[in-house]
């Protein structure tokens, strides 16, 4: 098979030898293994060899990590692919060359086989859980922040089936409010306009242990989306904002976070609150402090109603570092931590609260309760202990009994008498000083027999 040009200027050819299967190629980002055999063009002396080796060489696609022409040629070779890819110096090591093995202004022909490859790797973790596979490349360098607005297309799929496919227009970091799965969201960060991608979405970013009855996807799922980013707008960068258009950010999320509270969507509620906060950030003015203020206790309050009681004391704690005697802020905190059943400081809470506002009947119940608590909890301690006395003073008395019934009774003992071990044996040292006592104690023996 002849050459095929890939650079247009005769740097880069590429001569196939075996042809791959399937029709996709990796793309930018992708991990790719392959083996490859390096050889001088002018004498063929080969240079280096994975194969020999039996090392696959692996690396990412698109990075710039290795010369030129095997980020071109690679990019076009489908699963099981072989090649002779043949490389001129400007698309290899140059005038300088790679000393010792290859000399200045060196042309090099690499025989390649594909191996195969895995997508980018967009998940938080880097555990695999977003891959992303480009199928069309972007325009542009901008890409979606979180917070921005963007229209896409999508198809999803599970095992080949489609399962939907549709138009969507939502702002990132709401994406659950029109159906989106959160890896998605992710992903769409990393898009350029007009990208097309295949996501392979693993279950904890897309429908969980749930699944989703009504597009037919079971739980723990891994789901495909053929995704689309049509047009975007990013939201604004907060440091390139004065104070008063920060507020004015941060004021709007806190109004979109309250909406979504109001509808029982907390998690959602909490995105936007987050992202108030993140507008504040920065800002040391006294209405920037008190607005955080509001926005942490609606956090907690939030975490309360996930059940999240660790979080939504420590949103506490950060709203009374603004303003340490927030009744508000000792009341939830106090709230949180008799839910976690750390009564005597939830009592703390609930007592400063009373210091503040005598009167204040919510927090006379909650003291109530948590001395209650308490008294409940040290009665079960006494019963817990007194029963572990019982059982040490009963296991005592037991071992003591066993002891004793391993002791010779010796009530049953015949003092005086010989063992028949001792009826015969030589005269002991004391035997032959004292002859007369031993007689003694042979006539006692004899007297007894009578």
């Amino acid at each position: 098979m002849a050459f095929i040009d890939l650079s247009g200027d005769g740097g880069v050819q590429k001569q196939i030898l075996h042809e791959g299967s399937g029709e996709e190629t990796p793309s930018n980002g992708c991990s790719v293994s392959l083996h490859y055999t390096g050889t001088l063009d002018s004498d063929g002396k080969q240079f280096d060899s994975s194969r020999e080796r039996n090392e696959p060489f692996e690396f990412k696609l698109g990075q710039g990590s290795v010369i030129k022409a095997f980020d071109m040629g690679v990019a076009t070779m489908r699963l099981g692919e072989k090649c002779i890819l043949k490389c001129a110096p400007d698309y290899a090591y140059g005038a300088s060359g790679s000393p010792p093995n290859i000399p200045p202004n060196s042309t090099l022909n690499f025989e390649l086989e594909m191996l195969g490859w895995k997508g980018e790797d967009l998940s938080p973790k880097s555990d695999q859980g977003i891959e992303r596979f480009i199928l069309k490349v972007g325009e542009g360098k901008k890409t979606p922040n979180d917070g921005a607005f963007v229209k896409i297309h999508l198809v999803g799929r599970h095992e080949g089936r489609i399962f939907e496919e549709r138009d969507a227009e939502f702002t990132i970091g709401e994406g659950e409010e029109c159906g989106i799965v959160s890896g998605v969201e992710i992903a769409l960060e990393k898009f350029r306009k007009l990208e097309t991608s295949k996501l392979i979405i693993k279950p904890q970013f897309a429908f969980g242990g749930v699944g989703n009855a009504d597009l037919g996807v079971p739980s723990n799922s891994t789901v495909e989306y053929v995704v689309t980013l049509l047009e975007f707008e990013r939201e604004p960068d907060s440091w390139k904002l004065d104070d008063i258009k920060r507020m004015e950010q941060a004021k709007m999320f806190k109004e979109k976070g309250t909406g979504y509270f109001k509808e029982n969507k907390f998690k959602l509620a909490l995105k936007m609150y987050e992202k108030s906060l993140s507008f504040l950030s920065s800002s040391e003015t006294e209405e920037s402090k008190q607005f955080q203020l509001l926005v942490y206790l609606n956090k907690a309050l939030c975490h309360q109603k996930l059940s999240d009681h660790d979080e939504g004391k420590a949103a506490c704690t950060e709203a009374l570092k603004i303003d340490s005697k927030n009744v508000k802020a000792l009341y939830r905190r106090g709230q949180s931590k008799l839910a976690l059943g750390d009564f005597e400081k939830a009592l703390e809470d609930f007592n400063a609260v009373r210091e503040i506002e005598p009167e204040n009947k919510a927090a006379q119940n909650q003291v109530a309760i948590c001395k209650q608590k308490i008294k409940d909890y040290n009665e079960k301690q006494k019963k817990v202990f007194a029963n572990m006395f019982t059982k040490f003073a009963k296991s005592d008395k037991q071992r003591e009994e066993e002891e004793q019934s391993r002791q010779p009774d010796v009530m049953k003992q015949n003092f005086g008498e010989w063992r028949d071990d001792e009826r015969e044996h030589e005269p002991t040292r004391f035997e032959q000083e004292n002859p007369d006592v031993i007689m003694l104690g042979e006539s006692l023996k004899d007297f007894r027999n009578m």
